[in-house]
């Protein structure tokens, strides 16, 4: 078992990451019943798309010899309704590092979009992605 979920009621759950202990909280957002004060499951699937696309872009920053100097991601989830669902994730990825190439440029790019995240999303979800270096 990697966590476990427990239901608290009023429409909020506590995730617990199994070998840290580590916790996450949920709340139903405002606009569906709940009291919006932690992230909810699809702020968290949103959230999920970015610091997965940032990990990735790391990895391969650092297979390439490449030096990240900061990076930070505005992400923006819009819902749907009938069925309830996330519609789309724009994220808004800056880049920060020393003298890029073009070709460094496109393997930080592609490392982000394609993100063990990104890939398992369905392809209904309008994944808006801009990325600035």
């Amino acid at each position: 078992m990697n966590y476990k979920v427990e239901y608290n009621g009023d429409l909020r759950t506590t995730a617990i990451h199994i070998k840290s202990g580590e916790q996450v909280i949920t709340d139903a957002p405002t606009d569906n019943n709940g009291q919006g004060r932690y992230f909810s499951p699809t702020d968290l699937t949103s959230a999920s798309l970015a610091s997965c696309m940032m990990t990735i872009v790391g990895i391969n920053a650092s297979n390439h010899g490449i030096t990240i100097e900061s990076m930070s991601a505005e992400v923006i989830k819009k819902m749907a309704s009938n069925p309830r669902r996330i519609e789309a994730i724009q994220i808004n990825l800056s880049i920060s590092a020393h003298e890029l190439d073009e070709k460094q440029k496109e393997i930080l790019s592609r490392a982000a979009r394609t993100c063990p995240v990104a890939m398992s999303l369905h392809p209904d979800i309008n994944q808006d992605v801009q990325i600035t270096f």
